[in-house]
């Protein structure tokens, strides 16, 4: 079913959204990503919910699993966060980034999930923390997951919701005229932009699938105030007006945004066993 602009399609039946936008990792000619700013705007933020999703990772984890395997690492926030329970890799399709993370003496392996792994690795646990969202094959993504965990190993996926109240308030404002909170929640003309957009409903009924169970879930806040200028300033070619105006608007709502559904969510698989 056509959707909010020409790239853009939701399904009827589940309410699933795609999109038909370009990923062009280490190949971008678009505008550039100023990854200071970025940085900035998003690690408060994604180390208070790296914590939470640790905490996930250890409930459920079978008893004596070490082994976790972070895809799309990015600047090795998550693994420092995990790495004092659990032995960790990262591996990080952006050369640029995963240099950066891997100078810092993490181990990250630069390439593609799985094609950077040995035949013989396999993990107790596989994070996509806002990756998964990404990546246009995403049935053959989560095969490659159940295939490279061990027995009863946990699948957890971080990713953005369609719930979500800031996403579904971008939609209402596209339908008036004014596509540019809805294009850049979608990441559109990055490097990589976002091609899924699920709901956990739809998400669950995806990864259960492949050859998961559901076992946990849960909402992760979306936004703080430190760092949001910023955050908003490094997602594309964004005009000033625009940004402020999206930053003092975001600001006045940060107050009442606990009565809505989130954003971001975060939901935990395990690896269903043979029979």
């Amino acid at each position: 079913m056509a959707g909010l602009a020409a790239w853009h399609a939701t399904c009827p039946a589940c309410h699933y959204e795609s999109a038909d936008l370009s990923v062009a990792i280490n190949h971008h000619t678009g505008p550039e990503v100023n990854e200071a700013e970025r940085e900035a705007g998003l690690k408060a933020l994604r180390l208070e919910n790296f914590r939470a999703i640790v905490q996930f990772a250890k409930r459920q984890v079978r008893p004596g699993g070490r082994s976790l395997l972070d895809v799309g690492s990015a600047h090795g926030w998550f693994l420092e966060t995990a790495r004092d329970d659990f032995d960790v890799l990262g591996v990080e399709p952006d050369a640029v980034v995963g240099s950066r993370a891997a100078a810092r003496g993490l181990p990250v392996r630069a390439g593609f999930f799985p094609d950077v792994l040995r035949d013989d690795e396999r993990f107790d646990v596989i994070v996509f923390n806002d990756v998964i969202e990404h990546i246009p094959d995403i049935r053959s993504a989560l095969d490659d997951c159940r295939q490279r965990l061990n027995d009863e190993g946990i699948l957890i996926l971080n990713l953005p919701s369609s719930r979500g109240f800031f996403y579904r308030l971008s939609k209402v404002i596209a339908r008036f005229g004014w596509r540019t909170p809805f294009e850049r929640l979608w990441q559109k003309d990055l490097p990589s932009p976002h091609v899924h957009y699920f709901s956990p409903d739809n998400l669950s009924r995806l990864v259960a699938g492949r050859g998961f169970e559901l076992v946990d879930s849960a909402e992760l806040p979306a936004l703080r105030a430190k760092g949001l200028r910023e955050r908003l300033s490094c997602a594309g070619n964004v005009p000033p007006l625009s940004l402020w105006v999206q930053y003092i608007a975001i600001m006045c709502a940060i107050p009442v945004l606990k009565i809505f559904p989130s954003d971001i969510i975060v939901c935990i698989f395990r690896k269903k066993t043979a029979g």
